[in-house]
């Protein structure tokens, strides 16, 4: 894998096939079948300029990731295909078993839930079908538990739903508990095929270690084979076997810990603040409420954190909560109420389209 570079001039072209928003999930079912198999080109489901890839790349997903710069993350089938087995092992899943695909087919989590179809020798349904396993983000089981009723009633008739995309609290996912889910948290990326940690524990195959600067760095038979486009950066958040993510975290035994993205720190007034960290504290505080903290160049303060918030609540608690938790430097010099959340990729907040939000409110 850490050849990549030279593996794709040296192995023979293999065409990728370009799977557009006309097609329905039983033709890119079977094209991934083929793409998998070897007997069809690679598929993509994204936006990327490649006609052809190296000849064991079976699924290019274009990523911009939290970073925003686009990257063409390309996985053999061995690796989609390893991460279908851990996950079913974890799982408890026997051939038969049926997934329902509540996510875009436009991120590894909705192409697994697909990969995970095809090993068990079932197709894909969808919400009008009880399923015994499917994949959600929590802005879905937010959804679910506080009015969408079909939705519900379809997790809680799956022996287990997974729950990635973004950081989930605690009190939601007791809620959901107490509402008859089977709630099971996935922490994972694009280039190791996904979720490869489940419930806080890493599925059989996968290591996890904290590098010298407190990032997580992950290992397994399920990473990616490179950038296609970005042959560099590949090499920069790699180390030998290892991919070095973006994600602060602590080792708990055999647990691992997600504290939250290195890159999304701020300096306002001299003191650093972690929006990922700002964010879940207050999902876990006030789970009924969805939240997005952000920061805005200001002279005063060289950034300043703003918090936009889906919906209405009485701002000094939101505030106080934040002062006693963390400090003064952590509570919003601006407050925006009654928002929709915009959302990258599954679950995160996108941070860009709320910054011209704010600029165009202010």
């Amino acid at each position: 894998m850490e050849n990549f570079t030279h593996l794709e001039s040296q192995l023979p072209a293999r065409d990728l096939l370009h799977i557009t928003p006309e097609w329905e999930i039983p033709q890119i079912f079977e094209a991934l079948k083929d793409a998998l198999s070897g007997s069809g080109p690679a598929i993509t489901v994204g936006h990327t300029s490649r006609q052809s890839v190296p000849a064991d790349c079976a699924v290019v997903v274009p990523t911009s990731g939290s970073s925003g710069e686009p990257k063409d993350v390309a996985l053999s089938a061995s690796a989609l295909i390893a991460g279908a087995v851990a996950s079913h092992k974890f799982l408890g899943a026997v051939a038969g078993d049926t997934w329902s695909l509540l996510l875009p087919i436009t991120h590894i989590a909705g192409i697994n839930v697909l990969v995970r179809a095809i090993q068990l020798g079932t197709e894909p349904v969808d919400m009008n079908t009880s399923a015994v396993f499917t994949a959600i983000v929590p802005t879905q089981l937010h959804r679910a538990l506080h009015g969408e009723e079909k939705l519900l009633k379809h997790l809680q008739n799956a022996k287990a739903v997974l729950v990635g995309g973004a950081a989930s609290s605690g009190a939601l996912l007791e809620q959901a508990r107490k509402a008859g889910i089977n709630p099971v948290t996935t922490y994972g990326m694009s280039e190791m095929s996904g979720g490869c940690i489940y419930n806080d524990t890493a599925l059989e195959g996968v290591q996890f270690r904290i590098n010298s600067e407190g990032a997580i760095e992950l290992a397994g038979s399920m990473r990616a084979m490179g950038y296609l486009n970005a042959p560099e950066l590949w090499k920069q958040v790699t180390d030998g076997e290892w991919f070095i993510t973006s994600d602060s975290g602590k080792v708990d035994g055999d647990k691992l810990v997600v504290l939250g993205r290195l890159d999304d720190q701020i300096n306002t007034g001299g003191k650093k603040i972690s929006l990922s960290v700002i964010d879940n504290f207050l999902h876990e505080k006030f789970p009924r409420q969805r939240f997005a903290s952000l920061s805005i160049p200001d002279k005063e303060w060289g950034e300043k954190l703003v918090l936009v918030i889906d919906g209405s609540m009485e701002p000094n608690l939101i505030k106080d909560s934040l002062r006693t938790e963390f400090g003064g430097h952590a509570v919003p010099k601006e407050l925006i109420f009654n928002t929709e959340i915009p959302l990258i990729s599954i679950g995160k907040p996108d941070r860009k389209k709320l910054r011209d939000l704010f600029e165009t409110i202010g």
